[in-house]
This record gives C-alpha cells, sequence and structure tokens, in this order.
C-alpha cells in the first residue's frame, strides 16, 4: 500500500507525540534513579537536581539496605502480602463460585446484598471500632482482616466463573461430581488468568498499604514497608547541614522509593501475560 504526502506527515505527527508522552512517562523513573545513585558532592554541585549522575555511588542503598528497620518492615510486608493474598484468593473463590450458579436460591437477593457495599460502607469510625473490639489492633491481623475480600473482585471472579461454558458442569455432575470438586478441579484450573488477575490486584494493594498500618498501628516494630519508607522520606532538610552527613537525603529518598517498589517490579513480568489475558478475557466475556 503506497501511503501519501499527508499519511506521511500524520504518522511523523503521532510518532513526535507517542516520543513525547514516552519520555514524560520515563523521566520521573530516570530522576529517581538518578538520585538515588548521585554522590553527595555531585548533588551539591548541581543544586540538588541531577538528571544523569558523572559518577555512580551505592552509599544510599548501604544505609538502606543496612538499616534494621527496613529489614524488618520488608519482613512483615512479605508476611502481611502473602497471608493476606492467600486469604484473599480463597474468600473471593468461595463468594464468587456460588454467585455464577444461576440455580442458587436467593442469588439476586446476595448480589444485592453484596453490590450495595459498593455504594455505602461502614465508614472509617465504625471499622476502627470493629478492629479495636476485636483485638487486632497493633496486630497484622487488623492489616489483612478488613480488606479480606473486595466486591468488585469477587465481581469479576463471578462474571468470569459465568462465562465458563455449562456442558463441563453438566458432565462433571453426571459423573458424581460435587460442586467442591467440580471447583477445584475444573473450575480453578480454567481460571488460571482471572485469579492471576485479581491475585495481582490483591497483592499490590497488601504491598502499598499504608493507610491501615497508620490507623491500625502504633508499635513501630510492626510497621509495614511503605511507613518505614514513609517515615525515611520526611527526613528533614536540616540533616544535609550535619557535617558527618555523607549522602544527600534526596538519594536516601529515592533509594528508598526504588527498595519498596523493586519487589513488585520485579514480580511484575512474570504474571504480565496471565494478566493481559484475564483482562481482556473479564472486558469480552463480563
Amino acid at each position: 500500500m503506497v501511503s501519501g504526502k499527508s499519511d506521511r506527515i500524520f504518522n511523523t505527527l503521532v510518532y513526535i507525540l507517542l516520543a513525547a508522552v514516552a519520555a514524560l512517562s520515563i523521566f520521573p523513573l530516570l530522576y529517581v534513579i538518578s538520585m538515588s545513585l548521585t554522590p553527595y558532592s555531585e548533588v551539591i554541585k548541581n543544586g540538588g537536581f541531577v538528571v544523569i549522575p558523572r559518577n555512580i555511588s551505592f552509599e544510599a542503598y548501604h544505609r538502606i539496605l543496612t538499616d534494621p528497620a527496613l529489614g524488618r518492615s520488608m519482613l512483615i510486608t512479605v508476611l502481611v502480602t502473602t497471608a493476606g493474598t492467600t486469604i484473599n484468593m480463597i474468600l473471593t473463590t468461595l463468594a464468587a463460585y456460588p454467585l455464577s450458579r444461576r440455580n442458587l436460591p436467593g442469588r439476586t437477593f446476595f448480589l444485592l446484598f453484596i453490590v450495595i457495599t459498593m455504594l455505602f460502607n461502614g465508614g472509617l469510625i465504625p471499622t476502627y471500632l470493629v478492629v479495636r473490639s476485636l483485638g487486632m489492633l497493633d496486630t497484622i491481623w487488623s492489616l489483612i482482616v478488613p480488606g479480606a475480600i473486595a466486591t468488585f473482585n469477587v465481581l469479576i471472579m463471578k462474571s468470569f466463573f459465568e462465562s465458563l461454558p455449562e456442558e463441563l458442569f453438566e458432565s462433571a455432575r453426571m459423573d458424581g461430581a460435587k460442586e467442591f470438586r467440580i471447583l477445584w478441579q475444573i473450575v480453578i484450573p480454567l481460571s488460571i488468568p482471572s485469579m492471576m488477575t485479581v491475585g495481582l490486584f490483591y497483592m499490590v494493594g497488601h504491598w502499598n498499604s499504608f493507610f491501615s498500618a497508620v490507623l491500625y498501628i502504633t508499635d513501630t516494630h510492626l510497621h509495614p514497608l511503605q511507613v518505614v519508607i514513609r517515615n525515611m522520606l520526611l527526613l528533614t532538610q536540616s540533616n544535609e547541614l550535619q557535617a558527618e552527613v555523607t549522602v544527600p537525603t534526596a538519594a536516601m529518598q529515592m533509594a528508598a522509593v526504588i527498595a519498596g517498589s523493586l519487589p513488585i517490579i520485579v514480580v511484575y513480568p512474570f504474571i504480565q501475560k496471565h494478566f493481559t489475558k484475564g483482562m481482556l478475557l473479564g472486558a469480552i466475556k463480563g
């Protein structure tokens, strides 16, 4: 196909626009990485703003990674993310599967009962009172139980289960399989893309959990990673004026941001295929 002059001009403008958007998207990440690797002397020399450092220093990462508070908070966050996502997926699957069966007695009532929680909820103070009454303050369960199941994710899973061929369920029942066996041996293996997508939503939510920790946990030894990083980000500018400071505050802050984001960045490429497939299936069949 021969393209005319107007098509070439249009394509050139599109490429320029896409390049500009890509540059705007990459620049913040580049700035964060560069500042975390910039030596103190170069930061001072450039007035505190460096995009591409001439020299590289890993001192900020050494300070961050040898900080006992960060290591402890990392373990707590991994524990909360692992346990929380496992509980999330179990409860979400067990709630979505029966709701996807059209012969469930009272299905419409239960669906309405669940959906209405998306519009109205108890609010911050009642939720806090419930957590306190259950004795979960200053425990990691306060970071898991209040968000044990998300209505939106239940509806995503329900829609995917409904899209499975009904013949599969009928043939399994004719072979004598009960509902739990159908769920475990047929539905779940066929729902891996959808479950990976929902699991990623839950996992990222737990990893970035901040407000719940600030609200429910006062013991600093139980603070998750995001709270500890927030504390690092709040390092006062006066620290830089101290004579013994050799690592700029900005480098410490950016290194903390990288340390907090890197695990999710590393994990995401391994589940990207399932995530994309799950989103497309949900969009087409939901």
